[in-house]
């Protein structure tokens, strides 16, 4: 929807932002199992790539653009960024979303869908306490995308 109104809007999981690595080793994981096997996000995690993100950050001087997602690190970019949103819904929307969504099969196997349930309440308070914006995600995308534009218009001297 951010595209659509000319927006530069990137998926951090899609768009090469993010990537898996095994937490103890600290080596990027090229091709991890799908679904993955119990016990596997507790060793190997989502990382988004700090270099990635300053590439974008220049690119966009003089324009808002949008980068959307979340990783376990992103505090090691949180400095980039002018303002952080956070979309939250309840259970059952996100259940609802994981199980009929197209556009990759995470949260559709027991143990990422039970990953993602712990991780959905757990967000929403790092981010409230963080300072975020909180944005309802459990209305429409027409809503949501008119929320997230007003909290980005809301900055003054933005160049990002």
């Amino acid at each position: 929807m951010l595209r659509a109104r000319g927006y530069v809007a990137l998926d951090a999981d899609e768009d090469g932002f993010s990537r898996w690595i095994d937490r103890a080793k600290g080596e990027v994981v090229v091709d991890p199992p799908d679904p993955v096997p119990q016990g596997w996000l507790d060793r190997y995690g989502w990382a988004i790539v700090r270099e990635r993100v300053e590439i974008l950050v220049e690119e966009s001087r003089f324009r808002t653009a949008f980068l959307c997602g979340s990783a376990e690190n992103e505090a090691d970019v949180r400095d980039l960024f002018d303002l952080i949103v956070c979309l939250v819904i309840d259970e059952n929307t996100l259940r609802h979303r994981l199980a009929t969504r197209t556009t990759n099969t995470f949260g559709q196997h027991p143990e990422e869908l039970a990953a993602a349930l712990k991780w959905n309440p757990r967000m929403r308070a790092i981010y409230e306490s963080r300072g975020a914006t909180i944005i309802d995600a459990s209305k429409s995308v027409t809503e949501v995308a008119d929320s997230v534009i007003d909290a980005a218009q809301g900055l003054t001297g933005s160049t990002r």
